[in-house]
């Protein structure tokens, strides 16, 4: 087929703009296929919301249970949530902590990919409000999914740090897949995801959101950029180490989406993950994450001639580790292969987004033998957590199954 065939950039941008933005993060992709509860109330918070629901047989908030949402783009939604931790899920979380009497109380934030340290403000203000309008003196659990595990573990320990220590009367704090240590987006979709900006800016936004830069242990702004943490990232963990790196006075437990045997998830490295097929992306070709210096993982062309490449140098083998996996290269091929001239191939759909050491807050995320370390084998005692679970297989991160929710239900107060 001639070249004059290939789509021009007009079009390819009118296209990518008017569709649905490509977003990097876990969660129901289709439209709710049921409504979630009415909540028996809604708090109002500094940059987030809360809804409320109480436990069964409960007529007033009296054993609450605060779960903070992850990472997206975007406001949180009930609809979003119930979805992709109840009704669409394997293990339906929601309604057996409400079975058992538990009072939930979703925590969400107006936009998802803000600072953790200003969506901790929110999660701050719904502790204190759970305190205050409790019946009795039943003990809070506080927590959350991905990110969520970090903004309350961030919020609780600021909230002990200030002076008089404010008293959050959380028993329990607990984590489900949240980056500890780190999570990882392949340099290639990075890169990949800035070199169309000029295209369409919003995903190349996502990736260099406050709490993107936050999170990744691996981070670039720019298609040309060396990976490292970010800046961000950086007075990030500044904050949290001001703070104490954890709150003291609740019992921390954690579960992680990944083994716990140190046996990756199956991905090769150094494959090809995404190749361009249609005339207006054909040449580009993002691979996975191979160790070693000058490491190739991505050919960039879309619509002009030029190929650039992206190598990159000191990296462990990240997309094939043990740990809770993200279907990163599947969900750009998707929204790709609905933009005529764009189509491609995607030979590998998934990679490690949160390792399992990050997730038990075991080891840092640097080396592969830190990455691959076979945790089963460590003390437990090398965790910052007081207590964990690994999963019996690498699953979809933040996947809610009933071996990791019963083993947190079972530790609520």
């Amino acid at each position: 087929m001639p070249e004059q065939n290939a789509p021009t950039e007009a079009q390819v941008q009118e296209a990518l703009r008017a569709a649905p933005p490509i977003i990097l993060a876990p969660g129901p992709r289709e439209a709710p296929t049921q409504v979630p509860p009415v909540p028996h109330d809604v708090w109002e918070l500094p940059g987030g919301t809360a809804w409320v629901y109480r436990g069964e047989g409960n007529g007033r908030l009296t054993r609450p249970v605060l779960l903070a949402d992850g990472f997206n783009s975007g406001p949180s939604t009930p609809d979003f949530l119930w979805n992709g931790l109840d009704f669409n899920a394997p293990y339906p979380f929601l309604s057996e902590l409400r079975r058992r009497g538990r009072d939930l109380v979703l925590v969400g934030f107006h936009e998802r990919s803000a600072s953790i340290l200003d969506n901790a403000q929110a999660a701050i203000a719904a502790v204190k409000r759970a305190g205050a309008e409790r019946e009795g003196k039943h003990p809070l659990a506080v927590g959350g999914f991905s990110m969520g595990g970090l903004v309350t573990r961030y919020a609780l320990a600021k909230m002990e740090s200030e002076p008089g220590g404010d008293e959050h009367e959380t028993q329990l704090y607990f984590s489900y897949d949240s980056p500890h240590r780190g999570a990882w987006i392949p340099i290639a979709l990075q890169a990949f995801a800035h070199y169309i900006r000029k295209l369409d800016p919003r995903f190349s936004g996502q990736i260099n959101s406050a709490a993107s830069r936050q999170l990744l242990a691996q981070h670039i702004a720019e298609w040309q950029d060396t990976p490292a943490p970010d800046k961000e990232r950086e007075e990030f963990l500044a904050e949290l180490a001001r703070v104490g790196h954890w709150p003291r006075q609740p019992r921390k437990i954690g579960v992680a989406n990944g083994v716990g045997t140190g046996e990756g998830n199956g991905i090769r490295p150094g494959v090809d993950a995404v190749l361009g097929k249609g005339l207006g992306i054909v040449g580009t070709d993002l691979n996975t994450q191979s160790a070693g210096d000058d490491q190739l993982v991505a050919t960039l062309r879309v619509l002009t001639l030029k190929k650039p490449e992206i190598h990159t140098s000191g990296l462990p083998e990240f997309d094939g580790a043990p740990g809770g996996t993200l279907e990163g290269f599947g969900i750009l091929a998707d929204a790709l292969n609905k933009i005529a001239g764009l189509g491609v191939d995607v030979p590998v759909r998934e990679h490690c987004f949160v390792p399992a050491v990050s997730a038990v807050a075991i080891r840092d995320v640097h080396t592969h033998d830190d990455l691959y370390a076979d945790i089963n084998a460590l003390s437990p005692e090398d965790s910052e957590l007081d207590e964990f679970k690994v999963a019996s297989r690498n699953e979809p991160h933040t996947q809610v199954t009933e071996e990791l929710c019963t083993w947190i239900l079972d530790r609520l107060p």
